[in-house]
């Protein structure tokens, strides 16, 4: 092949794969890279846990930005919605994150696997491109001897402007329109997704139509770490082969939902996958649709 050729070649392999080029960071990454990042200039390393938990002891230079901080209700009061633009950009300045930043989020343990993807998810949409998650937590690292330190971090503030990427967001609209049509992951429990339990504020049992289960809660072992990406990958695969087609992934809130929204997008690669923000709570108000009960797609 000519040097044209193989220049033409590289283009649109960068082109079609654009996933793979966009990442500097894994996005799941362990306790020993963290420490051997931690000095790096572009790390930042953001604390969602409770502001006394956080007091008590955290990684070193780690900022502190509480899980709640980063969901509103909306106007119409839905719970766990995305904050306004100008909020969002405040809130990722403050933290002092930029668009160039690496970004590891930190939670207490993997048993709040759900609300650390749900960050990530929020950041990614912001347009951070290198969001990854501490592999388990906050727990795993003192566990593990990493230096904790108790003094308070106050990030220098930046000027984060927004850009957001609707490519990862589904409205009502779109998913009403992929009912019986499109591919849609229903991440909750199995006892919600087959109708015997729901929460107070959704307004119907069981499950949007056609949806397939997939609870997020599987995505962390029994050590409280993530499963292996070929594990991960095999689960995916055998409900959802098509890797370059849409998967509109939702829950209750929108909060379960990122879970599998950030394995199938950031660790294996599916091309196009949406979070359903409003969720259960907000499509189960229309009369005119009917969730499924007590059946397994």
């Amino acid at each position: 092949m000519s040097r044209k050729g193989m220049a033409a070649l590289l283009v649109f392999l960068v082109g079609v794969s654009g996933l793979v080029f966009a990442r500097d960071i894994d996005p799941i990454v362990s306790t020993d890279w963290l420490e051997k990042n931690l000095s790096n200039p572009r790390t930042v390393v953001v604390d969602i846990r409770k502001v006394e938990d956080y007091k008590a002891g955290h990684i070193a230079g780690a900022v502190n930005v509480i899980q709640s901080a980063w969901v509103v209700s909306s106007s119409t009061g839905l719970r766990n919605e995305v904050p306004e633009a100008d909020d969002l950009g405040d809130l990722i300045s403050d933290a002092g994150i930029k668009a160039d930043s690496w970004v590891v989020l930190v939670g207490p343990d993997f048993g709040s696997f759900v609300w650390i993807t749900r960050v990530a998810w929020t950041l990614k949409y912001a347009g951070v491109e290198n969001v990854a998650i501490l592999d388990g937590g906050y727990s795993k690292w003192e566990k593990d001897g990493k230096p904790v330190s108790t003094d308070t971090v106050k990030a220098k503030p930046g000027s984060f402007k927004v850009k957001a990427d609707k490519a990862i967001i589904a409205g009502k609209d779109l998913v009403v329109s992929r009912i019986g049509k499109g591919a849609i992951l229903d991440s909750r429990g199995p006892d919600a997704y087959f109708g015997i339990t729901k929460v107070p504020f959704v307004s119907q049992f069981g499950h949007i139509p056609g949806a397939k289960n997939l609870p997020s809660a599987w995505i962390v072992g029994a050590e409280g770490l993530a499963r292996s990406k070929a594990e991960l990958e095999a689960m995916a695969g055998a409900q959802f082969k098509n890797r370059n087609g849409e998967i509109i992934v939702y829950c209750d809130t929108g909060v379960v939902a990122s879970g599998w929204w950030f394995i199938l997008h950031e660790m294996l690669g599916y091309k196009d996958v949406k979070n359903y923000d409003g969720s259960s709570e907000e499509i189960t108000k229309d009369p005119k649709i009917v969730y499924a009960r007590y059946v397994w797609e």
